[in-house]
Parts: structure tokens; sequence; C-alpha cells
């Protein structure tokens, strides 16, 4: 043992005095038993006893085992008290000499906040009423070598909790409340998705060609097929595949890869839930998609009504829908009265946005890109309570089926809760020739410059060609989605371990 000092010893000393005791423990046997395996969780002790009084649970005797990480410890004279915590909530253990031995409890003293820790014993209330487990056993598991966070600050430094995630699920409650609601909303997303007669699959997530979003994949090479491979920006032109094979109603919840940068709402790798349904058109996937962002708030949150960053949002309501420039003119009363309609307007707004419109994207845009890029730049963020924006230009939707009543109009929607996109949707273009035609104007805009036009996929038209029939697909942003529902700000804090720059 260190001589007491009024100096706080820094980490490193720390883990050497604890790289110390774990030497003595290795030299008395083995330090990392793996022959324990817990009858009992904290979670349910609290639940089926907490309510029993001190004479109830004393003539009941009820005999548990228990385990977890150390994460208080305080010893009093001849008894010592420990709080363990496993992932269901935490149980505090009571010891002395004539119940665990007076070699085991002396043992016990020098054990450290953050080990791993075994308990037999009988449950009892102590005179605060606080349940707890009169211990007959304890054992040491795993010794921690690092020290836990001070319990009063925690993981202070952002980066840091995104950084050793394991670390900020020890000592930060909301963090671990934070995972079990995403969990909990795709659990509820995919049962309601086989509830309503949908097929789970797997598609690739190395393709030979990337499609299905305008995206900048990631690169990399097939040592043994010696060619090129993309990792998958979206599954959609594989799930469509599965139409066109007689899977009439399938969805995948997937990883997708974009090589972009990084911000508050985007992740180079993200999760998304893309579904498809044979016979339904994008007026059917807005109801549908309102349904299932409903049953995972209910199932994750308890409730539609929610609070995000300390405003509210119903998503109980019925879900707006407007065009583009119906949504301009009611959230951007500067442009209520403005020739929406005419290109040279539109430029001239955005150059006063700084958009630079020599861009690739920009700099030949016809009148629907151009309406779109206001849109973004004005109302885009204004769109709080949910809504639905409604029948995007051909140009800028290469996959969607055009409107039959509407000349250069797909039948496509973008759904905006709280200024951000989370679900996109259209009725899907089924039309072999008009699908090629549209993926040889992407190519010619690749080779203009622009990095996120889609390539031609040669065997997704030969599909086509065999008959796809009419079919509404839509693709939901879970990160984004669980970031509303665990009212996160930034989708780093919904992601277990996000994009980080390498420690040097």
């Amino acid at each position: 043992m260190t001589e007491p000092t009024s100096i706080p010893l820094d980490e490193n000393q720390i883990i050497a005095e604890r790289r110390a005791k774990l030497a003595r423990l290795r030299a008395a046997g083995n330090p990392f038993p793996n022959d324990f395996v817990p009858a009992d969780r904290a979670g349910r002790l609290t639940t089926l006893h907490a309510d029993m009084t001190r004479e109830q649970l004393e003539a009941a005797a009820v005999k548990v085992s228990v385990s977890g990480r150390m994460v208080l410890k305080r010893v009093q004279g001849k008894a010592s008290f420990a709080t363990l915590q496993d992932a269901t909530g935490r149980v505090q253990l009571w010891m002395n000499d004539e119940g665990i031995g007076a070699d085991t409890h002396d043992a016990f003293k020098h054990w450290d906040l953050g080990d791993i820790v075994a308990a037999e014993g009988v449950l009892f209330k102590t005179m605060k009423g606080e349940l707890s487990v009169r211990c007959s056993n304890v054992r040491l598991l795993a010794k921690a070598l690092r020290p836990l966070p001070d319990k009063f600050h925690g993981l202070a430094d952002q980066e840091q909790r995104y950084r050793q995630r394991y670390v900020d699920l020890i000592v930060t409650e909301g963090t671990r409340a934070t995972f079990v609601k995403r969990s909990r909303t795709i659990n509820a997303i995919r049962n309601f998705m086989a509830g309503n007669g949908f097929l789970e699959v797997e598609t690739p997530m190395l393709h030979p060609i990337p499609g299905g979003a305008a995206a900048k994949p990631f690169v990399t090479h097939h040592n043994a097929l010696d060619q090129q491979m993309f990792l998958r920006i979206a599954p959609e032109l594989y799930l469509k595949r599965l139409i066109v094979g007689g899977f009439e109603r399938v969805f995948e919840i997937n990883r997708n890869f974009r090589n972009e940068g990084i911000s508050p709402r985007h992740n180079p790798e993200f999760t998304m839930m893309e579904f498809y349904a044979a016979y339904t058109d994008y007026r059917w996937l807005m109801d549908f998609t309102e349904q299932i962002i409903r049953d995972a708030a209910l199932a994750a949150a308890g409730t539609t009504a929610l609070v995000y960053q300390d405003k509210p949002l119903d998503l109980g309501q019925p879900f707006d829908r407007l065009t583009i420039v119906q949504a301009i003119r009611k959230y951007v009363p500067a442009l209520a009265d403005a020739p929406l309609d005419d290109p040279g307007f539109l430029r001239g707004e955005l150059r006063k946005h700084g958009v630079d419109l020599t861009d690739v994207r920009h700099r030949n845009a016809a009148l629907g890109a151009l309406q779109l890029a206001l849109f973004e730049e004005t109302a885009e963020p204004l769109l709080w309570q949910p809504t639905f924006i409604v029948d995007y230009p051909v140009e800028v939707s290469p996959l969607a089926r055009a409107s039959d009543t509407r000349p250069g109009i797909t039948e496509r929607f973008e759904l905006f809760i709280t200024g951000r996109e989370i679900a996109n949707g259209f009725s899907e273009l089924n039309d072999a020739e008009d699908q090629a035609a549209r993926f040889r104007a992407q190519v010619e805009a690749k080779e203009a410059g622009d990095e996120e036009a889609m390539f031609y996929d040669a065997d997704y038209i030969r599909a086509l060609e065999y008959g796809m029939p009419p079919t509404g697909g839509c693709g939901i942003g879970i990160d984004r989605l669980v970031m509303l529902l665990t009212d996160s700000a930034n989708i780093r804090d919904v992601i277990l371990f996000p994009a980080l720059k390498r420690e040097d």
C-alpha cells in the first residue's frame, strides 16, 4: 500500500498500483475466473421486492446471486458496503467478517471501483429502507486496471465520451437509456414491418456498382476478383430486384456508407430502414410511413407528444403535405408572393444565400432544381412539425416514377421533422427504357464533375426488362429518428461508435 498523501494520484500512478494488485492476485491463483453465473439481475430484484417491508423481506429469506461492476464502496469499521451495477440497474451489498469470513472481507477492502464482483447472499432492507444483499460470499471476477471517472463530473469531454463509449456507458445513465431506446425503436420497426406482411432480407454491402442514392461512395479493391468495389450507399436497387423476383413486400434495416462530411446530422456510416411494396404508390407510402414513426415513438418513448430541444413536437397529428413552392411561400413570408417560377429570380435569391451557381449541380439546373435549392436554403430548416414535401422534379429524382399529369414532376416525397430529412420515398420507376435514359443522364452529370451522380447499372436495367409491378419504396433514417425520440442534438449521441479522427 502507498503511504497516505494529500497529493492526488495521477492516472498512471493509479494504474501502476492496480497492476501491482493484479500481480499479487496472479501469484495467488487465477484472477479472472469464469465459473460464476448470476441467477438474479438488479432491476428485477428491485421490481419484485422494493415494496416489501423490512419484516416481510426478512421473513421471506430470499437467496440471491448477483454480479456487476463495483461503482461505490464504503468500509465502516467491521462492516462494508458496495454497490454493483449490471445492465439492468444497481444493487447494494453489505458484508462483514461473520458473513463472508475475515480473510475475504480483508481482501475486499483492497478491491477497487470498477472491479467486476460477484456476490451471494440474502435480501434485506437497511434501516434507511435500501434494498441490499447480506452477503455470505463475495468474489472478484475481473480486475479493473484503469480508474473510473470522478463520480461527480463523469466524462466532461464530449469527444472522450464518443471515443471511449465503453466508459461513457459505465458512468452515464442517460447514455445507457438512449441506446436502450434505440434498440426498442429498431425492434418496434422490425415487428411493425413483419406484422404488415413485409419480408426482412439482407442485400450486399460490397457493390460492384454503387447505386440507389446520390452520394460519393467509399472505394475499395477485392483482391481475388481483382476488381474495384464500393461500400453500399443504399440497398435500393437490390431490394427492387427482389420485387422483380416476386417478393412483393421486402424491407432491410441496413448500414450505408457515404464518403461525405461529418456534422451534427451526418456520419459516414449510418443506419436506414428501406422498404418496398408492390402495388402501392407514394400516397400509400406517406400514410404508412406516418404509422411506422408513430408506432416507433410509442414503443421507445411511450407517447407521440415529444419535446425536442425544449420545443414541443407532435408526432400524433396528421403530417402536413406541401409542394416545394407551397413550403417556401408558407415558411418564408418575404417570398410569399415572389415569382418562384422565374429561373432568373431564383438564381438571384440563391446568390443572396451564398450558393455557388457555378457548381456542377447548379450550373445547368432547370426550374425544379432551382426551386429545390431555394427550398433547402430557406424553408427546410423551418419544418419543425412533421411535413411531407411532395412532387420533386425529375432531374433530381433519377429513380422515381414521373407524374402522369404534371410534366417534369415525379411522385416523390421527403419527410422533414425538426428541420431534418427523416425519410425519402417515391413511386418507383418501373419503365426500363426510361430508367436507362435517366442513368445515361446521370453518367453525363458524373463526367461533367458531379461526384454524387449515379453510375449506369446495366444489370438493374436487365432486371427491369423482366418486368417490375407498380411499386412504392421508402427509406427512413434510423439515426435521425432516434435523435428525435431521445432528445439528442447530435447524431453522434445515438451512434455507439461514431466516426472520429484517429488518435495520434
